[in-house]
C-alpha cells in the first residue's frame, strides 16, 4: 500500500474535492484565478483531505459536508504555503516556479489571502458549531507560527521546544484538526475523536520532521526545490538545530546566517556536513517516537478498513522520499 493507492481506493471523492477548490478558487479577477488554478494544478498530495475522508468513516456523514470540510483544510494549506514562498523568498516549489516567482510578491500575497477568505465562506455550510471553532482555532495558531518562523529566522539560540512548537502549529494542527474535523463532521463519539486528533498530531508532527530531515538527504528533483532551502532561508530545523552541538558546524551556521555574502560552496559543505552526521538519525529517531505514539493511539480505535488505511499511510509517510 502507498500514497498513490489510497488515493486510487478514494478516486470518486478525490475528485470531488478537486472540482470543489476549482469552484470556490474561482473568481472575476482573472489573475488571481489564473495564481490559484497555478498553484492548484502544481499538484500535492493531499494528504489532509485524505486524513478528512478516512477519519468521516469511523461514522456517518453527509458526503457535501465531508467534501466541503476536506476542501477547507486543504485551502487552508495551500494558502500557508503561497505565503510561505513569499517570506522565504522561494522561486520553486514542487518543480515548478511558485506565484511570487511567475507574478510577483503582491499577487502572491493577495491570491493568500483570497484563498483563506474562501476558506471562511465555506465555514457558511457547517452545520456543527465545533467545525467553526476548530477551523478558525486551527487558521490562528497557524498564522502564529507563520509569525514563529519569521521571528526565529537566521537566529542562532534557539532549543527544540522553540522548534517543536513552530512545527505543532504550522503542520501538526492542520493535520489533527483533518482527523478531528472529519471525525466531527461524520458525527464520531467524543472519544473517538479524540482519538483521532491525538492520531492526526502524532501523525503531523512525524511528518514535518521527515520533511525537515529529506531537506538535507534528498535530492532537488525529489524535493522540487533546492536542498537545504530551509536552512538558505535562515530556518533552522530539527537536524540543524541538533547538529549545534558540534563547534564546527555552529561556527558555518553562524556565519551563513550573519554573512551578506554568502558563498555557495561553504552551504554546499555545511549541507554535507550535517547530511552525513549523526543528526540525521537523531532527528529521525524524533519521528519515529511520534509515529509509535501514532500507532498506539489507533489500536484503540474501532476495528474498520479505514483504520488500517490510516495504519498504512502512517508507515508511508514515515518511509516517503519526498
Amino acid at each position: 500500500m502507498n500514497l498513490a493507492m489510497t488515493m486510487t481506493q478514494m478516486n470518486k471523492e478525490i475528485s470531488l474535492i478537486e472540482e470543489r477548490i476549482k469552484e470556490v478558487t474561482n473568481t472575476d479577477n482573472q489573475m488571481i484565478t489564473t495564481a490559484a488554478n497555478h498553484l492548484i494544478d502544481a499538484g500535492g498530495k493531499r494528504i489532509r483531505p485524505i486524513f478528512v475522508l478516512l477519519s468521516s468513516q469511523f461514522g456517518q456523514a453527509n458526503q457535501d459536508e465531508i467534501i466541503n470540510v476536506a476542501v477547507a483544510l486543504e485551502l487552508i494549506h495551500m494558502a500557508s504555503l503561497v505565503h510561505d514562498d513569499v517570506i522565504d523568498f522561494a522561486s520553486v516549489r514542487r518543480g515548478q516556479p511558485t506565484v511570487n516567482e511567475k507574478w510577483n510578491n503582491g499577487t502572491a500575497i493577495y491570491t493568500g489571502d483570497f484563498i483563506f477568505a474562501r476558506t471562511l465562506e465555506l465555514l457558511k455550510s457547517f452545520k456543527n458549531s465545533r467545525l467553526h471553532q476548530v477551523l478558525s482555532n486551527t487558521m490562528h495558531e497557524l498564522c502564529i507560527g507563520e509569525i514563529d518562523q519569521i521571528r526565529d529566522k537566521y537566529r542562532m539560540n534557539q532549543n527544540l521546544l522553540t522548534y517543536m512548537r513552530r512545527i505543532k502549529r504550522k503542520t501538526a494542527l492542520l493535520i489533527s484538526s483533518s482527523t478531528e474535523m472529519g471525525a466531527l463532521a461524520a458525527n464520531v463519539d467524543e472519544h473517538h475523536v479524540k482519538l483521532l486528533k491525538k492520531y492526526g498530531y502524532y501523525i503531523g508532527m512525524s511528518y514535518q520532521i521527515i520533511d525537515d530531515i529529506l531537506d538535507f538527504t534528498s535530492t532537488e528533483k525529489e524535493l522540487g526545490k533546492p536542498v537545504g532551502n530551509d536552512l538558505i532561508n535562515g530556518n533552522l530545523t530539527l537536524p540543524a538545530l541538533l547538529a549545534l552541538d558540534d563547534p564546527d558546524i555552529y561556527q558555518s551556521i553562524e556565519k551563513i546566517f550573519t554573512s551578506s555574502k554568502r558563498e555557495q560552496e561553504e552551504i554546499e559543505q555545511l549541507i554535507n556536513k550535517i547530511k552525513t552526521s549523526e543528526n540525521i538519525e537523531r532527528a529521525y529517531q524524533f519521528s519515529q517516537a511520534y509515529l509509535r505514539k501514532a500507532f498506539q493511539v489507533l489500536e484503540k480505535l474501532p476495528d474498520i478498513e479505514a483504520k488500517v488505511t490510516l495504519k498504512q499511510i502512517a508507515v508511508y509517510l514515515s518511509k516517503r522520499k519526498h
